[in-house]
């Protein structure tokens, strides 16, 4: 995520996510919008363990760690608040090994494919949850 816009934009486009959060805020001027990024699966574990006890849901982009972290896994069934995984481009159209998700098991649902518009449509179901729908 810390390269996005940069890397392989045919796959992730040309824009950061720096650039994207303040569009994505925007559209949801009702929800309060924190963004962590991280490298280090061990910092995803810990961010995630102190704030899954008090927000509303987490939209979480794993990258690599989608495909290979029981820990990630393990953290989220730990937590009690929603995981919503996101992926900028359609895993199942790629490589097949990242075909295989370790964390989708504890996740409450998965977007993938559409861009940095999967955070939208993530954000939109929390808003759904919310409200009961």
């Amino acid at each position: 995520m810390n390269l996005l816009g940069t890397r392989e934009p045919g796959i992730y486009g040309n824009s950061s996510f720096e650039n994207y959060l303040p569009e994505l805020r925007g559209r949801f001027p009702e929800i309060e919008i924190d963004y962590y990024q991280s490298n280090i699966e061990g910092e995803l574990i810990d961010r995630m363990q102190q704030v899954g006890f008090t927000y509303d849901a987490i939209v979480l982009n794993a990258g690599a760690y989608t495909h290979t972290s029981i820990a990630l896994l393990d953290c989220i069934r730990s937590i009690p608040c929603p995981v919503i995984e996101v992926h900028i481009s359609n895993v199942h159209s790629r490589e097949p090994f990242r075909h295989q998700s370790v964390i989708s098991a504890g996740c409450k649902g998965v977007i993938a494919g559409f861009g940095l518009d999967s955070y939208r449509l993530a954000v939109g179901a929390i808003v759904g949850m919310r409200n009961g729908k």
